[in-house]
């Protein structure tokens, strides 16, 4: 049974018309005449029975006229009958009555009988009513309230299954009744419900009727399943609904279902409703990844194939953590989806959810994805780096803990960035080197400290933490520490050398070349080992001493002569001592100490004879191997004891020699060393013969002194002794009244009080010296500040100068131009660096004499403090006085403030000022010069007519024996401060000479202004060596070689015979005066003449300057130099009168106006641009200094500079670029306005058809290459073949391109991607390419295809990535940094630093002069550690006015250096 609810609810759906009497069947006829049929499949068939026809006598029959029966006597259990009625529709609704009949025994079940409603076709389904006893015997009915609805039919089947039991189930009378029934109620049409798998289905059953108590309501699916009611609700008074839930619905419950109503006389059935149960979506495959980042993954849904039911109208990703609980659902619109704010290096379970319509339409997640993110850039750099623990040889290093959140990456690496100084072997200084340790890796445990090992005692380091992962870097700050001291390494064995003695040695040393710290001294231990002389004790011979750490040499005295001795020499810090050296030294044999004769006469004399006695000699340091006896005819009486070897006899000569000789000596006799053991008579003269030598008579009438002498030979030294033992003869005297004892002691006593007096007066001298040099330095302390506002006026009014000078001057002549350049002025310029004294103190305190001396003055005359200089014979610094010169009236000093206005005067009307003052001075010979006229030393003279004054010239000091040995055509020159010597160039025949000079003037520099060869003229001899030379007896040793663009700087030791000193010596040569004429800018011989001054000792002697002849190049030099000197000094030059005194001195110096004209302008530019080098540990301050911004003026020093810069730019004139303005080369210029002057171009030499030899390029010198970089502009599409015969012909290894490929602006890709680009007969093979960061670097192979002799040439090209167009610098220092450094070490590797660079942007301008500005200042850094972006920038714009055009370019290369310092 089952527990209903039930809702009542009355149709008012209106009548509906009967059908008639189908299915109507009392079964008095037979079944088909009522359409009914037995069922086909079923285990037994209904009875007819018709009880009028044949009673049955059973009991358990029931009674009537007739029915359908199914006996079950005799039946198994489960044994079905089925009879069915026909088919019936109905428009409305239906109510089926029939009986039946349960008969048998007492309480028996002899079966079930189940009615079924059959709707349509569908399978039998459950049954709507049934009953299965106990047997009652009677008939009941039943009434079925069908309610299928048009246009569905139904049929009835009545089923009968057996129980196994006896007995009859029957039914009868059937009626069909187009009308409701009255007891049991009838169902309006219930819909079909569709739901998502897992939801639950809600049917609503309208009841057509009021709810009654009686009334049993359920849900019956065709399947089986049954959903009781879960609740009523009235419709209206007439109906109530019924609703029921089937729950947790599966696929397998899908199908139909319909409403099942229980009454007390019959069940009500209604048709079927659909229940669709839908599956939710799922993706068959899991999402697939297209990118990955750090914070994001980019999926695609591949969400098209699917396991369930669609239609999908919604999709969603859902994503988490694989390791964690971060879980995220994010809805999806399109096919791709970024998930983003994800977390770097994280791994994520990635799934598809799609949804379907209707509650609980969304499916499980589809298969899952798994990816990780990329690692992000570290946040920042490992913090509070410090050094807890600092020893010898280890440091370290604790560091604040790096967790994720600062590293941003699962696997990084942490590591250790070392840099340090190291000692070069072998006394090359030092160098820098670095290195690198993983201190933290993914595998290894974290630990926030590292300990450096195998560290260098000593030494500063500088130490960063460089936190790396696969997708970036970040570094800590820099700390610097130094190591602690530790034992030192070993004296170099080499280092030490010993100047051995008789009686002393003399060793020096060096340092240790690994100190570990600061040497505080040296223990030299000393032992004899062994001697010559076997007769000696050398048992006292050791000992120890020690020697502060600053020295580096000690005299041991009191040693024995020819003795070994072992020196062990051992360096000590504050640590201790380290490994000792040995080394040995063996001193020089002594000659044998000679017995003591009291008097020099003979034991007994003849006329032919002289008997005297010989006594063993004492050995000093190697044994006595001779005794001699030497007979001396008339030689001059000598003092006792004598032991120098020349004053005895070292070349033995017979007697029967000795005449044929005029020999006034001969042996008479020789003994060996054993000969003479103890004291024995010899007679001199009694004609016999010892050991080889004729004893022969002496002759009565001639005078003689007889001679004893030993010798010692050991090592390779022979020694000797002698005394006087006898005279005989007439020819022998007394010693004079005064003993040569008591005269030396005069001579030594009056010398002493002459030395005395000289130091007192030397002393004297020095002190006020020193007392008016602080009053002259403090005077110019006090003027130095004056005259900047003076010289930004003068600056700042050059426009005025030139406006005031118009009426005289239609054009106003640049200063930097010797050869007729004009400058357009530049309004609004000062200089920014150079500053002056302002001091009118000159005109007032200047004695009214002119300049030069009158006719009628003697050399002596004092008027004239440079005139008095001419008497001095030896050369003598002057200290600086309060006025330099003595100024001419006619032509008086200038104050450097009107030096722009008076150069400018000058030069109008065609220069005719200059021309007329330049004539005004004396030309050929103004003073003696008959040394110099000499035949002996005419070959001595390059030159006829350039020869040395004799009041003037360097007096050398004579030869022995060489007739005029002390003439060199050089003269000194000492004005004011200013002392050197001018010199013709030396000659192969006065190389030693040279060499004697600068020995015997103790000169430090020697400034050499020509080359050796010019214009196929051999100019000068090389007189220096390429490694060492021995010029009689000075030695001569190349130890260092500097070449830079504009000169050369070479070291030499130069050592003398018989001076124990080494001595260095430098030589300035000046590289960059072109073959004629003057350099066309002043720029790079006023950096020459710095440099000469910054590497000079001040306190060596005067400098040597020469060319050729020593006149032209030499004078511009000095004149320059003293009146740089001067400008600084006193705020004046006198350039006029200087060149006057100068040519006093020596004849012709400054031999040509051009050169005189070019004195004027270099002074001019280096009083405007001044020395604006500075000092690579003052850069950082000094350029936050420079861009401290003026309120008042709202300019800074950097901009003022930049302004002097733009200033001093020379100006190019049509006719300097006149091949760039040929009409055959018009196409090859990019801009008309940015054009290579001539004197600069490289002319291509690959012949190439009728093609023009031009192309828009210039030479750039860098800072030690002369045309080291070719500037030149992006190739247009008609000068690519133009652009590679450039970098062919002038051995190009390297290609830096600036700007962007951009055929909108006629900038093609001018190289090959891949395989051959053919330009002609040149050929460029691609060969490789590599991307890091902001460079492109590509590598090419280019050859001659007609000269294939000439092999191929690798090139490699740089393209910078990080200067985009519209940026007026780079994005990045350090990057820019990178590409210099890219492009020096391809330079080096490749053709070891020989190759050029080729250098071009859009036009050839601003980007590509950037690019070799900063290349220069590097080199300065690295080289002499100074920064002079000016000078580099101004040496560039001397060649094209238009590089580093920008001042945002011209700062950056002040901010690159600071980079290059800190990279460093």
């Amino acid at each position: 049974s089952h527990c209903l609810e039930y809702c009542i609810t009355i149709s008012f759906t209106g009548l509906v018309k009967e059908k008639g009497k189908v299915g109507d069947c009392n079964f008095e006829k037979p079944l088909a005449g009522c359409g009914y049929s037995q069922g086909r499949e079923d285990d037994l068939d209904w009875e007819q029975v018709i009880a009028r026809e044949k009673p049955s006598p059973d009991p358990w029959m029931p009674s009537g006229p007739a029915f359908m029966m199914v006996n079950t006597s005799g039946r198994f259990a489960g044994q079905k009958a089925l009879l069915l009625t026909p088919q019936l529709k109905e428009n409305d609704t239906h109510c089926v009555l029939f009986h039946y009949y349960v008969g048998g025994r007492d309480n028996s079940r002899p079966g079930q009988l189940n009615v079924y409603i059959k709707e349509n076709n569908s399978p039998l389904g459950m049954p709507i009513w049934n009953v299965s006893g106990p047997a009652t015997r009677t008939w009941g009915q039943v009434e079925l309230a069908v309610s299928t609805y048009w246009p569905n039919f139904y049929q009835i089947v009545f089923e009968v299954v057996t129980s196994g039991q006896r007995g009859v189930l029957a039914i009868k009378d059937v009626a069909v009744q187009g009308h409701q029934c009255m007891n049991t109620p009838h169902f309006l049409t219930i819909k079909g419900v569709e739901v998502n798998a897992g939801q639950t289905a809600s049917f609503h059953c309208t009841v057509n009727g009021r709810k009654r108590d009686n009334f049993h309501l359920w849900l019956q699916g065709i399947g089986g399943r049954e959903a009781p009611m879960k609740a009523t609700k009235p419709w209206n008074n007439r109906r109530f609904i019924g609703t029921f839930d089937v729950e947790n619905t599966t696929k397998g419950d899908s199908g139909r279902y319909r409403c099942i109503v229980h009454s007390d006389k019959g069940v009500g059935v209604s048709n079927y409703g659909e229940l669709t149960i839908k599956q939710p979506p799922v993706p068959i495959a899991p999402p697939q990844l297209t990118a990955v980042g750090a914070t994001y993954l980019w999926i695609q849904l591949n969400a098209n194939s699917i396991n369930g039911d669609g239609p999908i109208i919604d999709r969603e990703v859902e994503y988490r953590t694989v390791s964690g609980t971060m879980y995220d659902l994010q809805p999806v619109d399109k096919t791709t989806h970024k998930i983003g704010h994800l977390d770097p290096d994280t791994e994520y379970e990635i799934s598809v959810l799609l949804t379907r319509p209707l509650e609980g339409g969304t499916g499980a997640p589809g298969p899952p994805l798994r990816a990780r993110t990329k690692c992000a850039e570290p946040m920042h750099g490992p913090q509070k780096l410090e050094v807890t623990d600092v020893q010898s040889r280890q440091v370290t290093l604790r560091w604040e803990p790096l967790g994720y959140n600062v590293t941003r990456c699962h696997s990084y690496n942490l590591t250790v960035h070392l840099r340090y100084r190291v000692v070069v072997a072998g006394g090359g200084g030092s160098k820098e080197e670095s290195r690198e340790e993983v201190c933290y890796d993914a595998q290894s445990p974290r630990s926030p400290q590292h300990t450096l090992h195998n560290l260098t005692p000593f030494t500063n380091l500088s130490v960063r933490l460089v936190l790396s992962n696969p997708e970036g870097v970040k570094e800590s700050g820099e700390l610097e520490m130094q190591t602690d001291e530790d034992v030192p390494g070993a004296v170099p064995l080499e280092s030490i050398q010993g100047s051995a003695y008789e009686e002393k040695i003399v060793l020096k040393w060096r340092e240790p070349a690994h100190t570990y710290g600061i040497i505080t001294q040296y223990e030299i231990s000393y032992k004899a080992v062994s001697s010559f002389d076997p007769e000696l004790d050398l048992s006292n011979q050791s000992g120890k001493v020690m020697k502060l750490g600053n020295e580096s040499t000690h005299v041991f005295t009191g040693l024995y002569p020819g003795s070994t001795y072992s020196f062990t020499l051992r360096a000590s810090t504050a640590k201790g001592y380290g490994p000792p050296v040995i080394t040995q030294f063996t001193t020089k044999i002594s000659a044998p100490s000679m017995p003591t004769y009291d008097k020099e006469t003979s034991l007994n004399q003849s006329d032919t004879t002289v008997t005297v006695l010989l006594k063993r000699a004492q050995s000093r340091g190697a044994p006595v191997s001779a005794y001699q006896v030497v007979v001396e005819e008339e030689r001059p009486r000598r003092a006792r004891g004598t032991a120098e070897i020349l004053r005895c006899y070292p070349v033995p000569i017979h007697f029967q020699n000795a005449t044929a000789l005029n020999s006034p000596y001969y042996f008479t006799a020789q003994f060996p060393a054993g000969g003479v053991q103890a004291a024995q008579p010899f007679t001199v003269g009694d004609n016999k013969t010892y050991n080889g030598y004729w004893n022969a008579p002496l002759l009565p009438q001639k005078s003689y002194s007889v001679y004893y002498q030993a010798v010692s030979t050991a090592n390779g030294e022979t020694k000797i002794d002698c005394v006087r033992v006898a005279t005989k003869g007439a020819a022998t005297h007394k010693p004079d009244a005064v003993e040569p004892e008591k005269q030396t002691d005069h001579t030594v006593k009056i010398a002493g009080v002459i030395a005395g007096i000289l130091l007192f007066v030397i002393i004297f001298l020095g002190v006020v010296l020193l007392m008016k040099k602080r009053k002259l330095a403090k005077k110019r302390k006090e003027t130095m500040n004056s005259t900047r506002q003076e010289m930004t006026v003068m600056v700042n009014s050059m426009d005025k100068s030139y406006t005031e000078q118009g009426t005289n001057c239609d054009e106003a002549l640049s200063f930097m131009d010797t050869h007729n350049h004009t400058l357009t002025a530049r309004t609004g310029s000062s200089p920014s660096s150079f500053t002056l004294p302002k001091s009118n103190t000159l005109t007032t305190s200047i004695p009214p004499n002119t300049y030069y001396p009158d006719e009628s003055q003697t050399m002596g005359s004092d008027t004239s403090s440079l005139v008095q200089s001419h008497t001095h014979s030896s050369l003598r610094k002057r200290e600086p006085v309060d006025v330099p010169y003595q100024t001419g009236q006619l032509h008086p000093a200038i104050r450097v403030a009107d030096l722009l206005q008076h150069i400018t005067q000058m030069k109008c009307s065609e220069g005719y000022g200059f021309k007329e003052e330049y004539e005004s001075f004396f030309e050929g010979q103004s003073a003696p010069w008959d040394s110099a006229k000499k035949d002996e030393n005419r070959m001595k003279n390059r030159y006829g007519n350039i020869i040395a004054y004799d009041h003037s010239r360097v007096r050398l000091q004579a030869l022995e024996g060489e007739q005029s040995s002390d003439y060199i055509n050089a003269n000194y020159v000492d004005v004011s401060t200013h002392t050197s010597q001018h010199h013709q160039r030396p000659m192969q025949e006065t190389v030693f000479d040279f060499w004697r000079m600068v020995w015997q003037e103790n000169t430090a520099a020697i400034v050499m202004v020509t080359n050796l060869v010019e214009v196929g003229r051999v100019k000068c001899c090389k007189y220096w060596p390429d490694d060492t030379e021995i010029y009689r007896d000075i030695k001569v040793t190349l130890i260092e070689t500097e070449l830079l663009s504009e000169y050369v700087i070479r070291t030499f030791a130069v050592e003398k015979r018989g001076a124990h000193e080494i001595r260095e010596i430098r030589q300035f040569h000046f590289t960059g005066w072109p073959d004629h004429g003057v350099p066309y800018h002043a720029t790079g011989l006023l950096g020459f003449i710095r440099r000469v001054k910054s590497k000079t000792m001040t306190n060596a002697g005067p400098m040597v300057v020469h060319c050729s002849a020593g006149a032209g190049r030499t004078g511009c030099f000095i004149v320059i130099d003293i009146m740089l000197d001067m400008a600084e000094r006193e705020g004046v030059v006198d350039i006029y009168n200087c060149v006057r005194e100068l040519r006093s001195r020596r004849v012709n110096m400054v031999q040509t106006e051009e050169q005189y004209v070019f004195i004027h302008d270099a002074i001019l530019e280096a009083c405007l641009c001044g020395d604006t080098t500075i000092p690579a540990n003052q850069l950082r301050s000094v350029y936050y200094d420079m861009n401290r911004l003026d309120p008042q003026t709202n300019s800074s020093p950097i901009k003022e500079e930049f302004r002097t810069l733009n200033m001093v730019t020379p100006t190019l004139r049509v006719e300097d670029c006149s091949i760039a303005l040929l009409p055959r080369n018009h196409e090859k210029n990019r801009c008309m306005d940015v054009l290579p002057p001539d004197r600069c171009l490289p002319f291509l030499i690959t012949i190439d058809g009728e093609s023009s030899n031009y192309i828009n390029a210039a030479l750039m010198d860098s800072y030690k290459q002369p045309s080291a970089f070719i500037v030149t502009q992006h190739p247009l599409p008609n000068t690519v073949k133009d652009f590679w015969r450039l970098v062919l012909d002038y051995h190009c290894t390297s290609i830096v391109m600036l700007n962007d490929v951009d055929p909108a602006q006629l900038c093609p890709q001018y190289w090959p991607e891949n395989g051959v680009h053919r330009h002609g007969h040149i050929q460029v093979e691609f060969v490789s390419a590599d991307l890091e960061e902001d460079i492109i670097s590509r590598i090419f192979r280019i050859y001659n295809a007609a000269r294939p002799q000439d092999g191929y040439r690798m090139v490699q090209q740089f393209q910078f990535l990080g200067w985009p167009m519209y940026r007026d610098t780079p994005m990045s220092k350090r990057s820019f940094l990178k590409l210099i450094r890219q492009v020096d070490k391809w330079q080096e590797e490749y053709d070891g630093g020989e190759g050029r660079t080729v250098v071009h942007c859009l036009n050839g301008g601003g980007r590509s002069g950037t690019f070799c500005a900063i290349s220069i200042v590097c080199e300065m850094l690295q080289h002499q550690r100074t920064v002079d972006a000016f000078h580099a920038v101004k040496t560039l714009r001397n060649n094209k006015p238009n590089m580093v055009d920008l001042l945002e370019q011209y700062k950056f290369c002040y901010e690159v250096a600071l980079e290059y310092l800190n990279s460093a």
